[in-house]
């Protein structure tokens, strides 16, 4: 059973986490609205709430960690400022046994973190989506949705799917396109192994044409090494509308990624997304960790404020070091799992180190 400051300390850090988390929120809240307005100024308010509704629990699940970690700064910082820590010490307390209510916070904090990137994430972003290009960027034309091992367009007078999408490299592969009639009957299929997105103008390689028309009960096929069809998409529309990483829990984007990699597709950048889901999770627990020896230094004439900037500092390092692993992993420079797990592994590391260190 949790003792008296077991709980004086957790009562302090749940104090300072949830007060942080709703400046943190409200913070980016703001400046990303204002930037929104400024591009699309046109934008009624009901679509901006709808918006930001949708898209309030992602900028929760972005700002866990660095509220854990200036929680955890504050709280020990607090303790070393009264000199309730110092009492603490004089008792035979150790720094680890002090912070162990914090780090119980943040674990549980942590798998709430991977829940809500798992289960609910998932359908908001989809919603998001939706309000975005129908009501912000007042895009009608196009709408997607991702099943099985696919992901399907609708278009104007067309549907496609296409079952990996790469938008960095402006690729796609596995695409079949129908095109329709005004009575929504099957006129045209084609199909293609590769497909180049320059722009609008597609470059499909290793396809065939299969033409249904009424004067003929069998549909004509032909085959094709390469052919240019023009489309109103391009791969940043494409990209913005499917994405599996953003809109499949991690029981169907392992599936995704199974099934595409049993049909010989590159499911690199899939991979590395499904493992980092993980990665971030527990990214506010090495934060945390990595926050607790510098706050134990200097608590007056402005300590608090010097050890908060530090961990700013630190959390600007690892989200450098983060993106820079992420960005090798989908390249292939280094495994997926390796490209989740090696910036908390060095934070870690590196928060053990600072922690042995502050030991006297």
């Amino acid at each position: 059973m949790p003792s008296r400051i077991d709980r004086y300390i957790t009562g302090l850090f749940w104090t300072y986490f949830i007060g942080g988390l709703l400046v943190f929120v409200t913070i980016f809240l703001a400046v990303d609205a204002m930037s929104l307005l400024v591009q699309y100024k046109d934008v009624d308010i009901v679509s901006l709430l709808k918006y930001y509704g949708y898209f309030s629990p992602e900028i929760i699940y972005l700002m866990l960690p660095v509220a854990c970690l200036l929680s955890t700064v504050f709280t020990i910082s607090t303790l070393n400022r009264s000199n309730e820590l110092v009492a603490l010490f004089s008792v035979g307390m150790s720094l680890l046994r002090i912070t162990i209510p914090i780090l119980i916070s943040v674990v549980i904090i942590s798998i709430g973190v991977l829940f809500l990137s798992d289960r609910i994430l998932p359908n908001f972003a989809k919603q998001k989506t939706v309000v975005m290009d129908r009501d912000i960027k007042k895009k009608t034309t196009l709408s997607a949705t991702i099943k099985n091992e696919r992901i399907w367009y609708r278009s104007k007078d067309n549907i496609f799917n296409i079952k990996t999408l790469n938008e960095q490299t402006q690729k796609a592969q596995g695409l079949t396109l129908y095109y329709f009639n005004s009575k929504w009957e099957l006129i045209q299929m084609i199909t293609a192994k590769e497909v180049d997105l320059l722009g609008q103008n597609w470059k499909l390689t290793d396809g065939s044409v299969t033409l249904f028309t009424e004067d003929s009960s069998f549909p004509l096929t032909s085959t094709f090494k390469e052919k240019t069809v023009v489309m109103a998409e391009s791969a940043d529309d494409l990209s913005s509308m499917g994405n599996p990483s953003d809109v499949l829990s991690l029981s169907e984007l392992s599936g995704y990624i199974k099934k595409n990699k049993e049909a010989g597709l590159d499911t690199v950048r899939y991979e590395v997304s499904y493992h980092s889901k993980y990665g971030f999770a527990f990214a506010a627990l090495v934060m945390s960790l990595l926050g607790i020896p510098f706050s134990v230094g200097k608590a007056r004439s402005g300590g608090i404020m010097v050890n908060v900037g530090i961990c700013l500092g630190l959390v600007f390092v690892y989200w450098i070091f983060y993106s820079s692993a992420l960005t090798l992993g989908n390249h292939g420079q280094i495994p997926p799992i390796v490209a989740a797990w090696l910036p908390n592994a060095a934070v870690a590391g590196l928060a053990a180190y600072f922690i042995v260190k502050s030991k006297k």
